[in-house]
């Protein structure tokens, strides 16, 4: 898994139970050199023809992808002969899901990476449902169905990794599970403060903690017609960028603090999430967040002020550790299409039916 954050790659061994009830084994994570963070970031952002350097990554992607399978499986010490198979879900360049001829592309040579470890690979699963009339995502929420659901309780999973998303799990079984992005979780947070501080990340939230939420700027924020769309919907870096926010920013007749900017965009984070589970999941009983922004302590405290007095947990406490969900969910997905069964919940992203998702590399 290679997400919005482009903070690296996330591989996570994962066996499955005669129920299908995931168990992560290893995992191991490698992070982007500077070079091909370098490339890799402004293909999201290019408007021009960029095709040169895009089939050039698809391939650097896929000796990356292909090394990091192989290293977790040399220091787990399980041989790849006993490997079903690898799903792989790539690093999306762009996501454009409104346009009359919608698309997800997403690079990381699948070919290679089959070809480079020896074992199947499963890759390319967003165009199955664009094809069946869906936004192509989001798609873990069918794994956290078949993992996370409670006849107890309404649940909602919320992932917020660069862009923030929520998986709807109702307790009644006959009720359908609702998903979609909510926003920008960590993506603004983290372009902001490398523009102003030269750093990838803030660290638990500290300099968004010393600055101030400016309340003019988060309305100005909060009024982009997205927060107000109703589902099914998918978004990504393509929308919410810096250029954006200047944009929204130099509606507002004022200038701010570096630190301030970076307090609205955790509040923006905060909020929007907190309001589409109002707005939209309003039977939500309990709160389980993973994905990187688990780690920004001062994000998170502004989540649980925003939803109270809902109560929030990591999903650490149902099985699977935060950090590694998304993983799980492509070997997950990997192990549906190899078994011929849907990998996509057609009321999270609108297709017309539930379909296979994924092609199969054979190695």
């Amino acid at each position: 898994m290679s997400g919005t954050s482009a903070d690296g790659i996330d591989a996570a061994l994962v066996s499955f139970d005669a129920q299908g009830k995931p168990k992560i084994c290893a995992t191991l994570h490698t992070p982007y050199s500077a070079e091909i963070l370098a490339d890799l970031i402004p293909l999201s952002e290019a408007s021009g023809n960029e095709y040169p350097k895009l089939d050039e990554l698809d391939k650097r992607l896929g000796e990356l992808f292909a090394d990091s399978v192989n290293r977790l499986l040399q220091q787990s010490g399980i041989d790849r002969g006993q490997i079903s198979a690898i799903g792989s879900h790539g690093h999306t360049v762009r996501h454009e899901p409104n346009l009359p001829k919608p698309f997800s592309l997403q690079i990381g040579d699948a070919s290679i990476i089959a070809a480079k470890t020896g074992i199947t690979t499963v890759a390319d699963f967003r165009s199955g449902d664009i094809a069946a009339g869906g936004q192509g995502a989001p798609l873990v929420p069918a794994f956290h169905q078949s993992v996370f659901s409670s006849t107890n309780s309404n649940r909602a999973i919320v992932n917020i990794g660069g862009i923030a998303n929520v998986t709807y799990l109702p307790a009644d079984d006959t009720t359908p599970v609702l998903g979609f992005d909510t926003g920008p979780g960590n993506t603004l947070l983290d372009h902001w403060i490398k523009q102003c501080r030269q750093i990838d990340f803030d660290t638990g939230g500290n300099w968004a903690a010393q600055g101030h939420c400016d309340d003019r700027l988060l309305g100005a924020l909060l009024a982009d017609l997205y927060f107000d769309l109703a589902p099914p919907k998918s978004t990504g870096k393509e929308y919410f960028n810096l250029a954006w926010l200047k944009n929204i920013a130099n509606t507002v007749a004022d200038t701010f603090a570096p630190e301030d900017i970076q307090a609205t965009l955790a509040m923006l984070t905060a909020r929007s999430i907190a309001q589409a589970l109002a707005r939209w999941l309003p039977d939500t009983r309990e709160i389980y967040l993973c994905g990187g922004g688990c780690k920004n302590r001062h994000l998170v405290s502004l989540l649980e002020a925003q939803c109270s007095p809902i109560p929030i947990q990591e999903t650490s406490v149902l099985g699977i550790d935060p950090d590694w969900v998304e993983a799980a969910a492509f070997a997950w997905l990997a192990k549906q299409a190899l078994e011929g069964k849907p990998g996509n919940l057609p009321s999270v992203t609108g297709a017309r039916s539930a379909v296979p998702l994924g092609k199969i590399f054979s190695a």
